[in-house]
């Protein structure tokens, strides 16, 4: 099965929905414009059931095959949100919003998708049920979570579900894919390292935080170079030292530090916030001081399951011609709660030479949509085939 010549003919029509959602970008929760646009095509289509409001501005569309035998239902998903990002591509159809801008192709993931319903309400060609899913939020806000959190997997009785991401830097509607932890686990934390201020000129009256937070941020790297197993996935960044003193001749009293944990499994996960925790309290004590930490747990790693990640690579196999190993990726992604619920994959669609995801020339691949359509079609004909 190559690409559906449908969606050959359908590519101008999926181009200009795609264009239009990237002129008018909007950010974690707040894609009212988006989720009104994507209910009313399900509408046009002719879908059997559109639900507004799942996870506060998602999306769900049903779409019932000729038949319904085996009583099967399967999950297609793509995120809608945009980032705040100041678009610098130049496009005539550039963001209309300052400061706000389609720099992960949430765009071009939400017209395929809707170009994929749009085919499946036509043919109907195959035995069970589709549940076409828009999320928002992906970019931070667990929209997955909420989505999954207001009953969505029970309701519809999904039984498997599938996502897709593009990927610039692998070529134009080629696929890659990994059973296994495919995602890291995002965590964040802040250290305010808490000392005493004063002189510059006496340090001794002091106790400086500055070089307590200086040797907070070269023991917090020890977690991943003595603490963790070299052959697991671990990486411990602190990205932000502010002081409470911007003057020359001040010690201040206080260091906030900000960062970020990346792990794949949940024993890291958890050694990273136990030592994290421990140093930062041990070295302060140490030199004087008070730490005062804020962990907060984001996006658990995502997970493909086996059974579905060879079923999905099958089907881009018979789109493309071949399906590459997908590297471990270190970012986030939060259909991972989609994927704790339910068995699934997500795959990626390559998107070309272009600029990387979350940079402000990005741009998503028009010339991905048939292929990525295609891939969304093939998983529901080819996992629920027609009597």
């Amino acid at each position: 099965m190559p690409v559906k010549n449908r969606f050959a003919e359908l590519l101008p029509e999926i181009t200009a929905w795609r264009r239009d959602l990237h002129e008018n970008p909007e950010i974690l929760f707040e894609t009212h414009r988006t989720s009104a646009v994507v209910a009313e095509k399900l509408k046009e289509f002719g879908c059997d059931e559109i639900v507004t409001g799942i996870g506060r501005t998602g999306v769900v569309g049903v779409i019932k095959g000729k038949t319904d035998t085996k009583g099967k239902v399967i999950g297609l998903r793509a995120d809608m949100d945009a980032l705040p990002i100041l678009e610098a591509t130049n496009l005539p159809y550039a963001s209309k919003t300052p400061g706000a801008m389609h720099a992960c192709g949430h765009d071009g993931h939400t017209a395929m998708l809707l170009g994929a319903a749009k085919y499946l309400a036509e043919t109907r060609n195959f035995d069970g049920t589709v549940v076409v899913i828009f999320q928002p939020a992906e970019e931070g806000g667990g929209g997955g979570r909420e989505m999954c959190a207001d009953g969505m997997m029970d309701r519809w009785n999904i039984q498997e579900v599938y996502g897709m991401h593009n990927w610039p830097g692998k070529p134009t509607g080629s696929f890659a894919i990994r059973s296994g932890a495919f995602f890291a686990a995002t965590d964040q934390f802040e250290i305010f390292v808490k000392g005493k201020g004063g002189h510059a000129a006496k340090p001794q009256e002091t106790i400086d935080p500055n070089v307590t937070a200086a040797q907070v941020v070269m023991m917090l790297q020890t977690i991943s170079s003595r603490n963790a197993d070299p052959v697991d996935q671990i990486v411990v960044s602190v990205t932000s030292m502010e002081s409470s003193s911007k003057a020359f001749n001040v010690i201040p009293q206080q260091v906030h530090l900000k960062g970020t944990v990346r792990t794949m499994s949940r024993h890291m996960r958890e050694l990273a916030e136990t030592r994290l925790h421990a140093i930062a309290e041990q070295v302060c004590t140490a030199m004087g001081g008070v730490a005062e930490i804020r962990y907060h747990r984001g996006y658990p790693s995502m997970v493909n399951h086996e059974a579905q990640t060879e079923f999905a690579a099958d089907v881009a196999r018979s789109i493309s011609g071949g399906c590459d190993d997908a590297p471990l990726v270190m970012g986030g992604e939060d259909f991972a709660y989609m994927l704790e619920e339910r068995p699934g994959a997500y795959i990626l669609i390559g998107n070309g030479d272009t600029a990387m995801v979350h940079h402000p020339e990005y741009n998503f691949n028009d010339d991905a949509i048939p292929a990525g359509c295609s891939w969304w079609a093939g998983i529901v004909e080819q996992r629920m085939p027609a009597t």
